[in-house]
């Protein structure tokens, strides 16, 4: 026969181990939970508070309109162009890595070429007594200067020597980027000298000269230029 065994009376009953075991995972759980509130909670406050943030505040003044010129010219033709400008500057008696700059900068822009319409004589334009036909002396086209986009031109590398990183890290105005503004400038302005942009600009004058001519009746439009370009 077997004999059962009961625990005397007012002593306490052990609970089974099962019970005991998700009893654990439920404090761990629990710790778990609170532990990750508490590190979402402190980056949201860091976040919020930004001890090292910065603040930007624009305090300009109010654009001041200082004159307005009347335009009398068409703006015929654009070139859009691009250059990487590779400006090294070197010591005489020291090497590279401890005096010495070199910078590859990114310069894009446009260059505009226009007819100035403004500068036409007199007798720029003649027609004929029946009205048929009509003759137009103009200018060549003009380049306009460079407009480069501060958007789209950037330094791409640049590598310094010792003494130029601790002159900069010391100096209150660190190396501006206005030579490489200038230079690429001077760069694309020669370029679009010696492009077609001129001979394109004084193309599409013509065609948009004869267009409004033709419309206006005539059907002898002559152009023709004062000048070489």
């Amino acid at each position: 026969m077997n004999r059962q065994t009961q625990a005397p009376e007012g002593s306490p009953v052990p609970e089974p181990p099962i019970r005991r075991s998700r009893r654990g995972w439920r404090w761990l759980a629990g710790f778990l939970f609170v532990v990750l509130i508490l590190v979402v909670g402190a980056r949201l406050a860091f976040s919020w508070l930004d001890p090292f943030g910065e603040r930007t505040f624009d305090r300009s003044g109010p654009v001041l309109l200082r004159s307005i010129h009347n335009l009398s010219r068409f703006e015929a033709a654009t070139g859009n162009f691009q250059v990487v400008v590779d400006l090294e500057k070197d010591a005489a008696f020291l090497p590279d890595a401890i005096k010495g700059t070199r910078t590859l900068f990114v310069g894009a822009g446009n260059v505009d070429a226009y007819v100035d319409f403004g500068a036409l004589a007199k007798d720029a334009i003649t027609v004929s007594p029946d009205r048929t036909s009509v003759t137009v002396r103009l200018p060549h086209a003009q380049l306009e200067k460079p407009n480069l986009d501060n958007g789209r031109s950037y330094v791409f590398a640049q590598q310094r020597g010792l003494l130029d990183r601790v002159s900069d890290f010391l100096s209150s105005s660190p190396q501006n980027q206005q030579e490489l503004y200038v230079l690429a400038e001077k760069k694309i302005a020669e370029a679009a000298t010696s492009s077609d942009l001129r001979a394109r600009a004084d193309q599409n004058t013509r065609s948009m000269l004869e267009g409004m001519l033709t419309t206006l009746g005539f059907t002898d439009v002559v152009i023709q230029y004062s000048s070489e370009p």
